[in-house]
């Protein structure tokens, strides 16, 4: 059984303030699989101090120390991959092909984004007699999910280092395995002191002496709505910068060509990576009425085609993250039966042969309407609403008939039907056939949240800009 009692401040390893522990559960068999101390306000206040002092120094480091820092982390992330893999499968149930594949892979990828980027980028620039200079924030608070736990906290730490940010992290209860591995990780590169700190516990408390404090410059959160809203009120007396990735219900439009079974088959097990639970998932497939019966039938035989089991075995999907989030999906499954959708697959209760553990059935329902609670809201799971259009036009209203405005994509062969309708969807990022790039802005338009991560775009979010006028005669 892991055991992390101790928060990594100003670069030691050092015991809660107060002594609070907390069981964590494994999502697979239900059994305990660690405890952990939970902070209070008062270890926020420690974390907070060691990261303004250290904020002196590192916000004035040049481009070639930070670099060599990231190239450290580079080689001891690269030493301890196994174990962040391991580490994942165990907190959040994902399966180790995935966990140890592309989990850790999209680590890896912000990592080596943000040494490149840093390498050229321009951090003055002078426009006639005045100089534009872009400087880092501050104190950094981090807020961090449960779902994708390395994606999510390396996509925000590495831009902030590279930037000359000092950090403080607050990882979910759900993922802190990982998170302690990356903070041992750092510690191991010799991140200076006070650069990087990371403190266990919950939102409550935690998250809100991170939002509230005055000496913390900017919040980076990844969580749900409501979370973010909160967030964000508690930092408004203090004017600090909130940076919000948030909820999503993404429409995947597939257009009416020769591709669309192969096209729904692959929505339908691509929904299911990681059990759903992913923010940017297209939750919502829209196929043309017309073949509605077609895209039925393939949605079926893709959706018993994803095994679902023990995550250490060799599966497509593992259990979800907790009782918790297993009794909101069987909500949503049986709240789509009473809509009256059509179930084509799935259906509440565990998966043949999942007696234990927080397993789902890969569930789709088709003939859904976009008013149904099941098309609104988002489920977190491995569920997916197909929803009928009868025109391309038809298709861009639906998708954008949303609270959430985060990602999409248009599955087709027509790349130039498949470009103009990505362009119509309002969305922060939309693929075309599922098109992926380190580099390109990730974030959401309305309820979806505000700010941009990935690439250069997430070095933006941790610099303030100052125009020093007269700087030239």
């Amino acid at each position: 059984m892991r055991e992390y009692l101790e928060f990594y401040i100003d670069g030691q390893w050092v015991e809660p303030i107060e002594f609070t522990t907390v069981n964590t559960v494994n999502p697979a068999t239900e059994e305990i699989s660690g405890r952990i101390a939970l902070g209070t306000g008062a270890d926020v206040d420690r974390a907070v101090k060691a990261a303004r002092q250290a904020f002196a120094s590192w916000s004035r480091s040049s481009r070639e120390e930070r670099l060599e820092v990231l190239e450290r982390i580079l080689v001891e992330y690269q030493k301890r991959s196994a174990d962040l893999g391991a580490a994942v499968t165990e907190e959040m149930g994902a399966p180790k092909g995935l966990a140890g594949g592309f989990h850790i892979g999209l680590g890896l990828g912000h990592l080596t984004t943000a040494i490149d980027v840093l390498k050229t980028f321009r951090f003055e620039e002078q426009r006639g007699a005045t100089l534009i200079v872009k400087e880092p924030i501050g104190v950094c608070g981090m807020i961090t999910p449960w779902n994708w736990p390395i994606n999510q906290v390396t996509v925000k730490v590495f831009p902030a280092l590279a930037t000359g940010c000092t950090i403080v992290l607050k990882p979910s209860q759900e993922s802190h395995f990982s998170a302690h591995i990356l903070a041992e990780i750092f510690d191991a590169a010799g991140v200076p002191a006070g650069v990087f700190n990371l403190i266990q516990g919950k939102g409550s408390v935690v998250g809100t002496a991170m939002s509230i404090h005055p000496d913390i410059d900017m919040i980076s959160i990844t969580g749900s709505e409501s979370a973010g809203v909160q967030v964000a009120i508690n930092a408004a007396p203090t004017v600090k910068r909130v940076c919000q990735e948030l909820g999503g219900k993404s429409a995947n439009i597939v257009l009416d060509d020769a591709d669309l079974a192969g096209n729904v088959a692959k929505g339908v097990t691509g929904m299911m990576v990681n059990a759903g639970q992913t923010c940017s998932a297209t939750s919502r497939m829209l196929v043309p009425q017309s073949r509605m019966d077609e895209a039925m039938a393939v949605a079926r035989e893709a959706a018993a085609s994803v095994t679902v089991g023990d995550p250490g075995g060799d599966v497509a999907m593992g259990p979800v993250v907790s009782k918790a989030q297993f009794n909101s999906i069987q909500e949503y499954i049986g709240k789509g039966i009473e809509e009256g959708a059509t179930l084509v697959a799935g259906g509440t209760g565990r998966p043949d042969g999942c007696d234990k553990g927080f397993y789902v059935k890969p569930t789709v329902f088709a003939n859904v309407t976009n008013d149904m609670v099941i098309a609104r809201e988002e489920i977190f799971g491995p569920v997916l609403v197909i929803i009928g259009y009868d025109s391309v036009d038809h298709a861009i209203e639906i998708a954008n008939d949303s609270d959430f405005g985060l990602a999409g994509n248009v599955a087709g062969a027509n790349l130039e039907t498949a470009r103009a309708v990505a362009r119509r969807m309002r969305a922060g990022s939309v693929g075309i056939n599922n098109g992926f790039d380190f580099n390109a802005p990730f974030g959401g338009y309305k309820r979806s949240g505000n700010g941009r991560e990935w690439g250069e775009f997430g070095f933006h979010e941790y610099l303030e800009i100052k125009a020093i006028l007269g700087y030239a005669p």
